[in-house]
């Protein structure tokens, strides 16, 4: 069994019960073919609940500093992580990207490139959008509702496929397409 599938079991056993999660619309996510998974970021513990409740494989950029000891190195690449230098477009980190996207895998981000301060959604950074427009990948908007606090309610929300094709043909900036998807997760956060 792998180290993902263990970590899985694992965490979906504390949180689940813990944070009370509520998933909707996991059927929006499909069973196969590339697939980005965007979310507003809250907390540190999104990583992981985005994680237990989607149905397939994450990959996930975590910042490049998390890489620098050997343990958490391991942990890290033994659940799919790869890292991301910040602040500065990181080549090796978009290869990468692409690279899982190509194989049909499943590729999560946050578009704000951080933890939002206040809760709420800030700007999204181009990268969500150069790797939505340099690839074939289905861009599922994702919203999590939550304080964290133990057995309060959380609510985890995958929203419709966010329409690529109309952005493809507007010739839309890799910003444009991060300001769509953004609008999407914040719809969902009002919705859900």
């Amino acid at each position: 069994m792998s180290l993902y599938r263990i970590a899985k079991i694992i965490v979906s056993t504390l949180f689940y019960p813990l944070y009370r999660i509520k998933v909707v619309g996991k059927e929006n996510i499909p069973t196969k073919g590339p697939v980005i998974i965007c979310s507003n970021h809250i907390s540190n513990l999104d990583p992981p609940v985005i994680g237990i409740t989607s149905p397939r494989v994450i990959h996930f950029m975590a910042k490049e500093e998390l890489f620098e000891k050997t343990f958490s190195r391991k942990l890290l690449t033994g659940i799919h992580a790869f890292p991301v230098r910040r602040g500065m477009a990181d080549r090796n980190a978009l290869r990468t990207g692409l690279k899982i996207l190509k194989e049909g895998k499943v590729l999560g981000l946050f578009p704000e490139g951080t933890r939002s301060r206040t809760g709420k959604p800030g700007k999204p950074l181009a990268g969500v959008g150069f790797f939505a427009l340099r690839s074939d990948a289905v861009v599922i908007p994702c919203a999590i509702k939550s304080s964290y606090k133990p057995f309060k309610r959380t609510i985890v929300t995958y929203g419709e496929p966010v329409e690529m094709n109309e952005l493809r043909k507007q010739k839309a900036s890799a910003q444009e397409t991060a300001d769509t998807i953004m609008k999407e997760i914040k719809n969902l956060l009002n919705l859900s």
